[in-house]
């Protein structure tokens, strides 16, 4: 797997990073790490998926986001030297590659080309966060539902994808209870936008459905 954060560091470049590099193994529905775990550098993922997200003192889930092959996280709290404010879990069989932090200070001391790029990621982490206290204030729960079913896109009439995770993470992701992801979801089908078959969407009316998310 190649990860664009890298590309322009050199072989001895990558060689110290990868001293520095571990192959983090996690089975489905593992924990990666815990709220208050020390944060001593950052996760890639190889293969697999990880939902970052807050739990209450009574175990109710809040996700905050889904990741999967070529994302990374961590990083800002490893530039802040602060521990995990949030937990990680395995949604699938999943392989990590953790990085010391100490490598990457020393890479960023040295390649502007590198140091951009990790700046690059946190600034659209921030800007997604932004959409998402957008959409949680000013967008109707269907028009939160539409634009992540589309987010993937573009698609056309008949275009099929599968859901990433269960119904109720993705409602946790998007803030709403399951039962009201589910109404809508029936909502779209009853009105012939979207046919739902388990896990699977397929796409019916996509001007409708844009219609309807703006």
């Amino acid at each position: 797997m190649q990860l664009p954060l890298f590309n322009e560091l050199g072989p001895t470049e990558l060689t110290r990073l990868a001293r520095a590099t571990t192959e983090v193994s996690v089975p489905r529905g593992e924990m990666v790490f815990h709220r208050g775990d020390p944060c001593v550098g950052f996760h890639a993922i190889v293969y697999g998926q990880i939902k970052l997200m807050f739990v209450s003192t009574v175990g109710v889930e809040k996700v905050v986001r889904l990741l999967g092959p070529g994302d990374t996280f961590g990083e800002a709290l490893m530039f802040m030297d602060k521990d995990y404010i949030v937990s990680a879990q395995a949604l699938a069989d999943t392989l990590l590659l953790h990085v010391g932090k100490a490598a990457v200070f020393t890479e960023l001391d040295s390649h502007t080309g590198f140091a951009r790029k990790m700046l690059a990621g946190l600034s659209q982490r921030l800007h997604v966060l932004m959409r998402d206290v957008e959409a949680y204030s000013l967008r109707s729960g269907t028009q939160r539902i539409i634009g992540y079913l589309l987010k993937s896109g573009p698609y056309k009439n008949g275009d099929r994808f599968r859901l990433e995770a269960t119904k109720t993470v993705i409602a946790s992701r998007l803030n709403l209870t399951p039962e009201h992801f589910s109404r809508i979801m029936h909502d779209l089908d009853s009105r012939k936008l979207i046919k739902i078959k388990g896990r699977e969407i397929t796409i019916v009316d996509i001007d409708e459905l844009r219609r309807f998310h703006e």
